[in-house]
């Protein structure tokens, strides 16, 4: 966080601690931790957290220094705890503090290839054998790492960080504090083709990619260019590994897509939704904001009121499976006898 500033690079006393976190403690504020760790595996001189309940054997038997868990469980703590309404918010916050991201080291590697017509800031960090095309422009603080392909017209804005073997297409723009994970492809054609005497012609896709500030983009992601308009993610839209979005998709402010997520052609999704892993989702729907669907759903129509959706079949002894089958392979007999 911003008023967070600058790393732990030692051991800290829990009431610095508490101070940069603006956390309640409830111990000794001289006692130093210098890392942290699971409430299984902690020592002295480290802190953990609990905010699932479930783990509150753990926490009771924990060695930690010092614990981050919410007011009702302060008490059952046996060492220093920090009081925090979000425990597990709190517990990211403190590791950027211990685990801070490294910053750019300016300057661009000799094996990278630049256009001359490239604007490249002079803050920004160019790895090896990354390739930036013509007119692009890439701000202060970014890290290009390496074997990234940034290409003509693309924008990538200040300290976003590409881990490497990313492809950023054409015309394409990704805002401030972008994380993109490695071999993730942002502005490959769309699934554009029309049928024609018997064989695909290919539908040029001519709109791009525009990405919001804050957004993070997870390892061999796909997110398509736009057929005419454009593919459009909003602000702090957080992606998992391999996941398709198709073209013309827009995703709002703050939703997240866990791994395997497929979303289809010109489909709109709001706000603060969460879908989760290995879902898809048809094309030219409209789901509206604080939506939740569940693992291995399969969305074909829209969706216009808030809430959770799912329609997986969680997995079950095989036997009581293939009873299941069997029984759904009777439902038409039996409805069509009346019994």
């Amino acid at each position: 966080m911003k008023g967070e500033a600058s790393a732990i690079a030692g051991p800290v006393r829990l009431g610095e601690l508490a101070r940069r976190l603006a956390l309640d403690l409830r111990g000794d504020p001289d006692i130093e931790v210098k890392s942290a760790a699971t409430l299984a595996s902690a020592r002295p001189g480290q802190i953990s957290f609990m905010a699932n309940p479930a783990y509150r054997d753990q926490l009771l038997a924990t060695r930690a220094s010092a614990v981050i868990v919410p007011a009702k469980t302060a008490g059952l703590a046996p060492c220093a705890a920090l009081i925090a309404e979000d425990a597990y918010a709190a517990w990211a916050r403190l590791l950027g503090l211990f685990h801070p991201v490294p910053a750019a080291c300016p300057g661009v590697d000799d094996s990278a290839c630049i256009d001359a017509d490239a604007v490249i800031d002079p803050g920004a960090e160019i790895g090896p054998l990354s390739r930036v095309g013509a007119g692009a422009r890439i701000g202060a603080g970014v890290v290009v790492g390496p074997g990234c392909v940034i290409g003509p017209d693309a924008r990538i804005g200040s300290d976003a960080r590409l881990a490497g073997q990313v492809f950023v297409g054409a015309g394409c723009c990704l805002g401030e504090r972008v994380v993109v994970h490695p071999g993730a492809v942002i502005g490959a054609d769309g699934f554009g083709l029309a049928m024609h005497e018997g064989h695909w012609i290919k539908v040029p896709q001519i709109g791009v990619v525009r990405i919001g500030d804050d957004c993070e983009i997870g390892a061999n992601t796909t997110i398509d260019r736009g057929a005419i308009e454009d593919t459009v993610l909003g602000r702090d839209v957080r992606l998992d590994n391999q996941v398709q979005i198709a073209h013309n998709v827009t995703i709002g402010d703050h939703t997240a897509l866990a791994g395997c997520v497929g979303v289809a052609g010109s489909t709109r999704i709001g706000r603060y939704c969460m879908i989760a892993g290995a879902s898809g989702v048809g094309g030219h729907l409209e789901i509206c904001d604080h939506v939740v669907i569940t693992a291995m759903s399969t969305v074909l129509n829209s969706i216009s009121e808030p809430g959770q959706y799912g329609s997986g079949i969680p997995a079950r002894p095989l036997r009581a499976w293939q009873k299941i089958l069997v029984r759904l392979g009777q439902l038409d007999r039996l409805f069509r006898s009346g019994r």
